[in-house]
């Protein structure tokens, strides 16, 4: 029987193993933050000393924005958009930019991996208290309008203590700006890139980040992201060869024509190419009758093989 492909069910095979290497990193993610918490006592130490650096620079204002958005609605919306911000948005936007843009999805897919490497021993290193669990009169207003409660709760690979840097506010940025670069419409590009804002407005107004956080989340968010952008250039650049075809006229190098030359050699008595004989003929020679080439100098750009060797008769590309 013929040997059919399937496309749809290659794409489908590929898709399974990105999804399971995809989930396996993360649970690795999520065992080592959990196995790696820090104590309360240690964390709310860091938590004033990132206080402390706020009011420095006049911008421990978490409770203020807080105050402000603490209405019912607005209150429910954001503690909901914080939930969703990871657990709902950044698979979704992994699995369309698979089928929308690959490109843009491994672009982001190891941006996500690199930035959840470099996290993971600042919170082991620096646990930090968030504003919720920090004593300073900010509430949690996830737990009171979310259908999942976060203080007082002690769930798997749960750690209370990541909140320097904010991966929050990091991925949503990232998702941001990579579901941007796959979208064409202006205006669905402007909303794609609001997603970032809107999820610091989120985790700040909620009580689990403070400014510092969130600068902190962008901060690994853009190194991780440079750092994947690194690692794509090292694995498509060309490896040099001994071997080059060098162009007077541009002054590039190229591969030279070894493979071909040992073609020519080898499938000349077969289908009848003379070596000796000039590849293109000149433009006084006809297709189809004799092989007399004209009186005068032979025109630029007339490659020439003899002996398998190949050289333009003007002297600009030779191999070596």
């Amino acid at each position: 029987m013929p040997n059919r492909s399937f496309p749809g069910r290659r794409v489908f095979t590929a898709g399974r193993r990105e999804f399971a290497l995809f989930a396996a990193i993360y649970l690795v993610y999520e065992a080592a933050r959990w196995a790696w918490a820090g104590r309360l006592r240690l964390a709310r130490a860091h938590a004033r000393w990132v206080i402390a650096f706020e009011r420095s620079l006049h911008i421990a204002v978490e409770g203020s924005v807080q105050r402000a958005l603490d209405a019912g609605v607005t209150s429910f919306l954001l503690s909901n958009v914080y939930l969703v911000a990871q657990a709902v948005a950044l698979p979704a936007a992994l699995i369309w930019l698979y089928r929308r843009s690959p490109g843009v999805y491994r672009q982001l897919r190891g941006t996500v991996i690199i930035t959840w490497l470099i996290a993971t021993p600042i919170f082991a290193l620096y646990p930090v208290a968030p504003p919720r669990l920090a004593g300073i009169g900010i509430t949690d207003t996830v737990s009171h309008h979310a259908v999942v409660a976060l203080t007082g709760q002690s769930t798997l690979f749960y750690n209370p203590y990541a909140a320097v840097p904010s991966l929050h506010v990091g991925f949503a940025f990232e998702i941001g700006i990579a579901v941007a670069a796959a979208l064409r419409r202006t205006w669905t590009k402007a909303l794609a890139l609001l997603w970032g804002p809107i999820v610091t407005l989120a985790v700040i107004a909620t009580g689990n980040h403070y400014f510092f956080d969130a600068a902190t989340g962008l901060l690994v968010a853009g190194v991780a992201f440079a750092a994947t952008r690194l690692i794509a250039r090292s694995q498509f650049r060309p490896h040099s060869s001994s071997r080059s075809v060098h162009l007077r006229s541009s002054g590039a190098s190229v591969p030279a024509a070894e493979p071909l030359a040992r073609a020519v050699d080898a499938a000349g008595p077969a289908v009848g190419i003379n070596a000796d004989r000039i590849l293109s003929a000149p433009a006084g020679v006809r297709p189809n009758g004799p092989s007399t080439p004209d009186r005068g100098p032979s025109p630029t750009g007339q490659a020439v093989a003899r002996g398998g060797r190949f050289a333009r008769t003007d002297g600009t590309l030779q191999r070596s």
